[in-house]
């Protein structure tokens, strides 16, 4: 059975649930023959008339009363669902009419039948005396919840041995099925508002909505609320009920279909479980800019939000120094470190200030005005090239080339690969970064780009900051051979018989004019990075597929609490990119870690699982260049591999 019919049955199992509590609920409030029941009077089942308060009705009257709509499911790209609804119950009294109970007589009927209850479900029911009054007097024709959602258990403990005056009331909940699971990207909901407790007016709910609060539940509340029902209750100038009836229908809400494959996404978040305190890992379709994984750790399950969450818990959730309500894929923004040489390299290369072959001398440090820039081996490296310069990752080759290349091709290629702007994925809060320029420079800083700024900025240090999210992007154009395509995170919008109400279209934002030349330049040096003798990435090598990706390493934060962004970036296979990623290590205030090893495991972590089972593919040779002999080299320890 497809997972539109089995939505379609739960909701026409709880319409027909709904109507029938609501019909108990009004069948059983008639009045007793006898003009004072008891607390305790049980009426009689064939009389169908009610009485309501004196505030609740004064002459002949209809109201129409809103049947809250099922809320439409959000699913992964293959239909596996990860937000749905199930049916909940809720229990409730009936009270007996006419409604002319004392005050001290409601206290004590409701009383009775909470202990009642209380026993049978195994737990203490709280419900203060001025709740129950206020609504005696206002709404006694419409039950009093006093137990909500019940457990399995509870459910088969009370369905059977219901005390008397009381009924089961079927309620839809939100629930995440895949508990912690892309949790930051869908979001959760919350009710709109507390059970009513004033004069029943026409069009008010039976019960509270659920609207959402955070993520794709967000931004998609309206299609995902779907369409109120109508029920229609009459009543005489006595106030005696004449009708009831359910006029129209709930319709279900929209079903939103995610670009996400579930796989790829736990995947990608059993990976930081396992190997990152804090973190992110964003994985793409190179050919379409489709969002596959957008894993952000820590996260949050929103089931913790069903069917509300406690102060104490929420509290904790947002007192929590790790902040797992902050999803880092996108709305956290760190400096680049050396995975940003990719954008240098290019700008450097298509600006023609510099050509594959030009060599750099790769040595320990350089001046640069009066200060002395480093790179992170000691060694002297010898004359690099690009490709080898970007296989070791040599920082004063890029301080180097990025002065001889300039701030503004650098800016401008930045740009181009999408940093410094947001990707538009339909979630707030997502960052746009920063590619400083010297309008910038000057207003934070009181200066234009100067010489060491530019050459802080070929590293990726500095004021620029770029999100997990935007990396993967500029991963993806990289892979494709130079289109910029809109990353969609959503692929359409549907009813749940799959008719298609909004789709969201591959669309190409632009091309960029990347020479092949340049290109090819790239792919050597970023497959060289993982596989080749001086590479900084082994760690992420796999046995049967090849990988291209660049590491980084980059400090932010004031110097007595600077932290550590550890990166790794890239795409495979490398001969047709199906995947390109970027995965982020955020380390903790003093700690050592590098991209190397720390980021590339994490993402061999992921396709090891992804690429099991395959054959062993072949590397072509002609991107096989050999790493330059040291000259005057020291030593490089085996921990010296990542950057």
């Amino acid at each position: 059975m497809t997972s539109a019919r089995v939505f379609k049955n739960l909701c026409n199992l709880w319409i027909a649930l709904s109507i029938f509590a609501l019909s108990a609920t009004t069948h059983a409030q008639t009045p007793a023959p006898t003009p004072t029941p008891s607390p305790t009077a049980t009426p009689m089942p064939e009389e169908e008339t009610i009485i309501p308060t004196f505030e609740t009705q004064k002459l002949a009257r209809t109201y129409i009363l809103d049947v809250p709509s099922p809320r439409g499911q959000i699913t992964d790209r293959n239909g596996v669902s990860l937000a749905q609804n199930r049916l909940s119950y809720n229990l409730a009294i009936n009270f007996p009419t006419p409604l002319d109970f004392s005050d001290t007589q409601t206290l004590s009927f409701v009383h009775e039948k909470i202990d009642t209850a209380g026993k049978l479900l195994g737990r203490k029911l709280r419900i203060s005396d001025e709740t129950i009054l206020r609504h005696y007097r206002n709404r006694g024709i419409m039950p009093l919840e006093i137990a909500q959602n019940l457990n399995e258990a509870e459910y088969k403990e009370i369905k059977d041995n219901l005390p008397p005056d009381t009924i089961v009331r079927p309620i839809y909940v939100r629930v995440y099925p895949s508990g912690k699971l892309a949790g930051q990207v869908i979001g959760y909901t919350g009710k709109t508002g507390r059970n009513p407790d004033g004069i029943v007016d026409n069009h008010e709910t039976l019960w509270p909505e659920t609207e959402g609060r955070e993520g794709l539940e967000q931004t998609f509340n309206d299609m995902l609320t779907g369409k109120h029902g109508e029920y229609k209750l009459t009543f005489d100038k006595d106030g005696r009920k004449t009708s009831e009836k359910l006029i129209t229908p709930p319709e279900p809400g929209y079903n939103v279909v995610t670009t996400l494959d579930a796989r790829l996404q736990e995947l990608a978040e059993k990976a930081l479980e396992a190997k990152a305190k804090r973190g992110a890992i964003v994985i793409v379709d190179p050919s379409n800019g489709d969002i596959l994984a957008l894993a952000s750790w820590p996260t949050y399950d929103p089931n913790l939000f069903v069917p509300s969450i406690s102060s104490e818990r929420l509290k904790s959730l947002q007192n929590d120094p790790d902040i797992p309500l902050l999803p880092r894929a996108y709305r956290s923004a760190y400096p680049p470190g050396s995975t940003f040489k990719i954008a240098v390299g290019i700008a450097a290369l298509e600006s023609g200030a510099v050509y594959p072959d030009d060599r750099f001398e790769c040595v320990p440090s350089i001046q640069i005005g009066n200060l002395t820039y480093h790179n992170w081996k000691k060694g002297d490296r010898g004359a690099l090239n690009f490709v080898q310069a970007l296989t070791e990752s040599c920082d004063t080759w890029f301080y180097q080339a990025g002065i001889k290349t300039g701030a503004e091709p650098i800016i401008e290629w930045a740009l181009k690969l999408g940093f410094g702007a947001k990707c538009g994925i339909p979630l707030r809060g997502e960052v746009e970064g920063r590619v400083p320029n010297d309008e910038y420079m000057k207003a934070t800083h009181g200066r234009r780009l100067l010489n060491g700024d530019i050459a802080n900025m070929s590293i990726g240090q500095g004021d620029i900051e770029v999100t997990p999210l935007q990396m993967a992007q500029a991963m993806g154009i990289i892979a494709n051979g130079g289109t910029f395509y809109q990353t969609r995170l959503v692929q359409q919008v549907q009813t749940f018989d799959n008719q298609v109400v909004t789709a969201y279209q591959v669309r190409a934002k632009r091309t960029l004019d990347l020479s092949s030349e340049t290109l090819d330049e790239l792919r050597t040096g970023m497959i060289n990075v993982v596989n080749g003798a001086g590479g900084t990435a082994h760690q992420a090598s796999l046995d049967n597929v090849e990988v291209a990706g660049k590491t980084g390493t980059a400090q932010w934060g004031p110097k007595n609490k600077e932290r550590t962004a550890a990166w790794f970036a890239g795409f495979l296979p490398t001969d047709h990119p199906q995947y390109a990623f970027a995965a982020l290590y955020e380390g903790d205030v003093g700690s050592n870690m590098h991209g190397g090893s720390t980021a590339a495991p994490m993402v061999a972590d992921v396709f090891k699982e992804i690429y099991k089972g395959e054959k062993v593919a072949s590397r072509p040779q002609r991107r096989e260049r050999e790493v330059p002999e040291v000259r005057r080299a020291e030593p490089v320890e085996e921990e010296d591999e990542s950057d």
